[in-house]
């Protein structure tokens, strides 16, 4: 079963530089040699880089300290000490690297594929004894030792990439609904919290490809964080469009429209949230009668909300209109040209 893990706390150290050397040359005939001290190597930088093949930081529960490689030692020979090989860590598309500070300032946001970041760099190498040599110094024997490397520890912190967003109160099909129309495999149950972790489902709809999120269950006081949503208030931030699902047999849908809305409007850590498009469901609406879904239609209408649409995941109904409502909103992607011309080839990208 595979884990899923949104936040983590690690430490990451660079490299030491190597010390330098203290050699003198020595060769037939010759007595006095003089200084030929290498400078020491540099050490490895961190540096993070974005994959698409992970999706979890679940790995960074298990292994938490990353160091980098310190520079090699100088030689004689003025041979210069090989410098230590930079650290990359691997992080899912998506992971931003906050300041382990009060405020969690970020450092760092890694948004797209094969997007690099050189964190810390590694300690500069120890000057060589030869470096020292002058006109009233003929044989020094002073030499440095590497500078340290930079260390802190960093919170890493994935929001999710996705095109749609699935929220709603806990229980109001969301799990279900993702099942239905992409390739997820998300718990579903009759009863609240049952989704514990985002699950993403890729939907193909009639020639448009597009990534769909199911958040776990926002409940009042979620943005200050009561339940579980806090936390997972910021995997919506990323998408492009909001499916509101409302329980058609929860009781108040007015109500619960507004919890929901309220708690996105009050969530303040990154963009405005509450600007992007939303497309409002009842959903389980095979388990009501017409009267009950023109009451909830009604309740709404007196809010401002009118366009609504009706869903049942379990039956099948209601779900080529609602994929058809998607696509139409969803932006179109745009074409990827290369910065070189349409005569040129994108070289190969390399994370040096």
């Amino acid at each position: 079963m595979a884990h899923f893990l949104d936040q983590a706390k690690i430490f990451i150290a660079s490299g030491a530089g190597g010390p330098g050397a203290v050699s003198f040359r020595r060769e037939k005939y010759i007595e006095f040699g003089g200084p030929d001290g290498g400078d020491g190597g540099k050490g490895g930088d961190i540096v993070f880089e974005a994959v698409p093949a992970l999706n979890t930081l679940i790995d960074f529960r298990y292994t938490q300290h990353f160091k980098a490689p310190r520079g090699k030692g100088g030689a004689g020979r003025n041979q210069t000490g090989a410098g230590g090989r930079d650290l990359v860590i691997k992080v899912p598309v998506g992971t931003q690297v906050l300041a382990d500070d009060e405020e969690r300032s970020l450092i760092a946001d890694l948004a797209k594929e094969g997007q690099t970041v050189r964190l810390l760099k590694g300690g500069i190498g120890g000057r060589g004894n030869m470096s020292y040599k002058s006109s009233t110094n003929r044989a020094p024997r002073q030499h440095q030792p590497g500078e340290p490397g930079e260390e802190m520890w960093v919170w890493l912190r994935l929001k999710l990439l996705a095109d749609v967003g699935l929220i709603g109160l806990p229980n109001a099909g969301k799990s279900t609904l993702l099942n239905a129309v992409s390739n997820a495999k998300a718990k579903t149950g009759a009863y609240p919290f049952t989704t514990l972790h985002p699950k993403l489902g890729v939907v193909l709809h009639k020639g448009r490809e597009f990534v769909m999120a199911d958040i776990p269950g926002l409940i009042e006081g979620a943005a200050e964080g009561a339940g579980i949503g806090d936390r997972f208030l910021g995997h919506v931030e990323r998408t492009k469009i909001l499916v509101h699902l409302i329980d058609a047999d929860g009781g108040d849908p007015a109500k619960a429209y507004r919890t929901v809305r309220d708690e996105i409007e009050a969530y303040a850590d990154g963009e405005d949230l509450s600007d992007k498009n939303e497309i409002v469901v009842l959903s389980r609406t095979d388990t009501v009668d017409e009267g009950v879904i023109e009451i909830a239609r009604a309740e709404l209408a007196e809010i401002g909300i009118t366009d609504v649409l009706e869903v049942s995941a379990m039956a099948g109904e209601g779900i080529e209109p609602l994929l058809d409502k998607i696509i139409e909103t969803l932006p179109e992607k745009q074409e990827k040209k290369s910065e070189f011309g349409d005569d040129h080839d994108e070289p190969d990208w390399s994370p040096l």
